[in-house]
């Protein structure tokens, strides 16, 4: 069945956010799915990356993974994004462990572009250029790093992804409101109800 890469799966509001988020429900062994263990996604994925992070990369084509040993480098970063990032999140701090992991495979696929390719980041020139989809998330992490941006870094408390969360006083409670938000606003009022039917029988 085709997977809808839409709007909704790029709340990230970044590259690397928007990646480490291909796995629903990271937090609830019972739902979570990995989009990438169909691996006709990969394409799909980088795709419509191109078009929803055009505010942050330009006009860019982004590469997915041609072998298996390039879908494993992908995987790799995808995961320890995931791991720096949330751990930030949750502790206010980056662990060294995962911060040299993301150094060492980051380094790796940046290596692997071909010699004179743009990899300025943002860069929004009209003139069309192609990277690599790991590399690019990589280079879409390391700008996390600055620590401006790295406390504007939330988990769902839906859903588990990542976002980056770009509103003038940080208040921004859900990857997004239209989706997780209303979820939640949904089931406090299903509760409600509940607990009001059972006061009404006491």
């Amino acid at each position: 069945m085709t997977f809808d890469w839409n709007a909704h799966r790029f709340s990230g509001g970044v590259l690397a956010l928007d990646l480490a988020n291909t796995v629903i429900f990271r937090g609830d062994p019972q739902r979570s799915l990995d989009r990438f263990d169909d691996p006709n996604e990969l394409p799909r994925f980088a795709e419509a990356a191109a078009i929803f992070r055009i505010g942050e990369w330009g006009n860019v084509q982004f590469h997915p993974p041609l072998s298996q040993k390039e879908t494993e480098a992908l995987i790799g970063i995808r995961e320890v994004i995931n791991s720096l990032f949330r751990s930030a999140t949750r502790e206010g701090s980056l662990q060294s462990g995962d911060l040299s992991t993301f150094l060492r495979l980051g380094s790796d696929l940046v290596c692997n572009e071909p010699e004179g390719r743009d990899l300025r980041l943002p860069n929004l020139s009209e003139k069309k250029r192609e990277l690599s989809l790991g590399a690019a998330a990589f280079l879409s992490a390391m700008r996390l790093l600055d620590p401006a941006r790295l406390e504007r870094i939330k988990a769902c408390p839906n859903c588990y992804w990542l976002y980056l969360d770009e509103s003038r006083n940080r208040s921004r409670r859900w990857c997004d409101m239209n989706v997780c938000g209303n979820r939640a606003k949904a089931r406090r009022h299903y509760n409600r109800n509940v607990k009001q039917a059972g006061n009404n029988h006491v």
